[in-house]
């Protein structure tokens, strides 16, 4: 991934999660332009910190890199709900996934 759509991938999902870059910035203990700076590609963060960005997003480094995922958080909650749906319930659920994305 590149510098570009680590920035973008960040931005998209810190907008997800509702929250401005400057408030996220400060949640991570750094300066309150912090996550601007990475977002539009000036700065890019140390491991730990990246670390820290995930687990601020509640999501793992694996799926920060999954961009066919708008929010994984999100997908990931879907997925524990659907646990122990019998195969009708889970039929009903692809449908409504399926007419969602039309």
């Amino acid at each position: 991934m590149e510098q570009k759509e680590f920035s973008l991938r960040l931005s998209m999902l810190r907008i997800n999660k509702g929250v401005s870059a400057r408030d996220m910035s400060l949640s991570l203990g750094q300066s309150p332009g912090y996550i601007n700076n990475i977002e539009v590609g000036k700065n890019f963060p140390s491991m730990t910190v990246f670390f820290y960005i995930c687990e601020y997003l509640g999501i793992t480094p694996a799926e920060f890199f999954q961009t066919d995922s708008q929010n994984p958080q999100k997908e990931r909650e879907l997925m524990e709900a659907a646990k122990g749906l019998n195969n009708q319930q889970l039929d009903n659920l692809i449908f409504m996934a399926k007419g969602l994305k039309k």
